[in-house]
């Protein structure tokens, strides 16, 4: 007969992230996952497989996590300056307690940069393209610009918005707002 979890997905999830967001997948082991999540590893094998397994279940969650901030930013009609609330919306959630710094999906789509691993870099694409597409639309509402401005402009902010992501690791709240502040004023 089959042992009855004494734990509940979600929560061990949540914990798993945490070290993930903190150390990177490369950095976690094993050992940490287990004293962290609070399960042994025959636990952690038996439910999410290996540790890719608890870690692309990580993303999934953190996608869940921020998705009221990317819901906020769809439903805006403001143009640019949804975009721009989106930037400073981005960061405060990275600075809530209990939260670790940095963007989880930035940090992971730096350090699976170069790895053929299919499965992250599909959860990465979708992401980004999902980013893009809601910064293309936001751009669309100027109507003066044409779609190769539009498309400079949305890589432009793509890339501004990784480099926000990683200055949020270190900087000050200060240079954050300067940062953000000059990223909008150089459209």
């Amino acid at each position: 007969m089959a042992r009855k979890k004494e734990y509940i997905e979600g929560e061990v999830i949540q914990k798993a992230m945490n070290v993930f967001w903190r150390n990177g997948y490369e950095n976690t082991s094993m050992q940490m996952l287990e004293k962290e999540m609070g399960i042994n590893k025959f636990s952690i094998y038996s439910s999410f497989g290996n540790k890719h397994g608890v870690f692309v279940e990580s993303l999934k969650s953190y996608k869940f996590k921020v998705n009221s901030i990317f819901e906020k930013f769809k439903n805006a009609s403001k143009g640019i300056e949804d975009i721009k609330q989106f930037f400073y919306d981005s960061v405060m959630l990275c600075s809530q307690e209990g939260n670790q710094k940095g963007c989880f999906i930035t940090n992971t789509y730096n350090e699976f940069s170069e790895s053929e691993d299919k499965i992250i870099k599909e959860e990465m694409e979708t992401f980004m393209d999902n980013l893009k597409s809601l910064i293309i639309e936001k751009l669309k509402k100027d109507t003066s610009k044409d779609e190769d401005t539009i498309l400079k402009q949305a890589n432009y902010l793509l890339l501004a918005k990784h480099g926000l992501a990683a200055a949020s690791r270190v900087n000050s709240q200060k240079e954050i707002k300067d940062y953000i502040e000059i990223t909008f004023n150089n459209l």
